[in-house]
Order: C-alpha cells, then structure tokens, then sequence
C-alpha cells in the first residue's frame, strides 16, 4: 500500500469537476478508482455508487452521504475517513467497515 500512499490523486475528483464526474457516470461510465491515492479528498457529492474503489487509500476521505451499495470497496482501507450516513454493500459486514475505519484494516467483500 505504501506506494499507493504516495501516488497522486486523482484530479477527476477535485471540488470543481464534481459536475462533469457526475454526467459522465449518468451517461453509464463507471468510475474506477482500483488502487488509487484517495485521502483527505472531501468525496461528498461524487457519484461513486458503482466506482470500483478495490485497493483505494481513503484515509480522511469524507464519504458522508455516499451510497457504496454496489461500489467494489475489496481491499480499500477507509483509516479516519468520515462515513456518516454513506450505504455500504451488503456484503461487507459492519464489523469489517468498523476495522478498516479504526485501524486501516483492508476492506474483504464475501
């Protein structure tokens, strides 16, 4: 994980492209995200419902509000992100999401 720590973030989802991230996933494009540095990114408002976010660093992201429900989140590390309201996958379990935001723990999805 250590060089995804260090790669650069994804300008895609910097604040003043949130509404041309938005279109393009309206008009099918699925975003991914698989092993990307996304921390401290503010991600709020960002339609990531199917991202494929599998291996993402979201350490400090704020993922509030977020519907995840059929993102791939398989091997993301959510340490210190902030997750109010945001809708998980089912097949991740309460437990897993509680590790991984406490302890960075990755993400497994059954």
């Amino acid at each position: 994980m250590s060089d995804v720590k260090r790669s650069p973030k994804p300008q895609i989802l910097f604040e003043e492209n949130r509404e041309a991230f938005n279109r393009a996933v309206e008009k099918g494009q699925r975003p991914d995200f698989s092993n990307q540095n996304l921390s401290d990114l503010d991600l709020s408002g960002f339609n990531l419902k199917t991202a494929n976010l599998a291996g993402a660093y979201l350490r400090g992201a704020n993922l509030n509000g977020q519907d995840l429900s059929e993102a791939n989140l398989h091997g993301a590390s959510l340490k210190q992100a902030k997750i109010s309201g945001c809708l998980f996958p089912t097949n991740i379990s309460a437990e897993e999401i509680r590790l991984s935001v406490d302890l960075g723990t990755r993400m497994r999805q059954s």
